[in-house]
């Protein structure tokens, strides 16, 4: 396989290592292209309102100023000599990609692009803090992803997905021992808000707000992509960009429709 790598945490990150060792192991045809700055909550956004620039550190492997979908939609189109992937990988993201967090990821928006551009796509993200009440795991952050990353990844090109879809896979923080199962879940809904801004002052004495979040647990009920995480399994979850809610739609089709309605 040709596989493009990228990821939202920049070209540095150490999360793309991990994922360069991933791809290794299924092939030698491997791409990156990934921002040469962290575009963490970037989602899906395009740069269009100012130049792209593009260095090339080596013949393969490429950073950009822009977004992880510009750096998959230029790599792709531009900077592959005109041979297209059969694979992206987006990641291995600081930090597990769940829930309604999944429409501000970057990590997610990378792989959405490949899917956009007719490339099947996988994002993968590992949880990099224990469940609150749990212990630390006494070993790297990424280890969870890289011992069970390239077994996962073959697998699911294996079995193949629709064009319209991406694959989201979230690595639990935990021992390897204690990682035994993976599981296709469904994205969720958290019960609480955990995005917080918090307010400091900076060395002139202005305020200035720092975005994060909460590290609090919601109940999310079986099945969902939140539960395998609090359970210590490896989530994968299949996702799509059509946020239509048909039950919606059915139900305003009777009383919403024909003739717009008169102020």
């Amino acid at each position: 396989m040709r596989i493009l790598l990228t990821n939202d945490d920049g070209i540095h990150a150490e999360g793309l290592v991990s994922l360069e060792r991933i791809a290794r192991v299924l092939s030698d045809d491997i791409w990156i292209c990934a921002p040469e700055y962290e575009q963490s909550g970037a989602s899906r956004s395009l740069t269009l309102a100012e130049p792209l620039r593009v260095r090339r550190l080596d013949d393969r492997r490429f950073a950009t100023t822009g977004t992880p979908t510009d750096c998959v939609m230029l790599a792709v189109t531009e900077l592959m000599d005109g041979q297209r992937p059969d694979l992206v990988l987006s990641g291995v993201n600081r930090g597990a990609n769940l829930a309604e967090d999944v429409t501000m990821s970057g990590t997610v928006a990378g792989a959405i692009e490949g899917m956009a551009l007719g490339v099947p796509a996988i994002a993968l993200s590992q949880m990099s803090w224990p469940t609150p009440g749990e212990e630390p795991a006494d070993q790297p952050v990424f280890l969870p992803a890289e011992h069970f990353g390239p077994g996962i990844v073959r697998r699911l090109v294996e079995i193949g997905w629709p064009s319209d879809v991406v694959m989201n896979v979230n690595f639990p923080s935990r021992p390897l021992d204690q990682i035994r199962e993976v599981e296709v879940t469904r994205q969720t809904f958290r019960d609480l808000h955990v995005r917080q801004a918090v307010q400091r002052t900076d060395p002139r004495g202005e305020t200035y707000y720092w975005m994060g979040f909460r590290r609090e647990l919601s109940k999310p009920a079986d099945g969902t992509d939140l539960r395998a995480i609090y359970d210590g399994r490896i989530s994968v979850t299949p996702l799509h960009i059509d946020l239509t809610h048909q039950e919606t739609v059915h139900r305003m089709r009777s009383v919403l429709g024909g003739a717009p309605p008169r102020a």
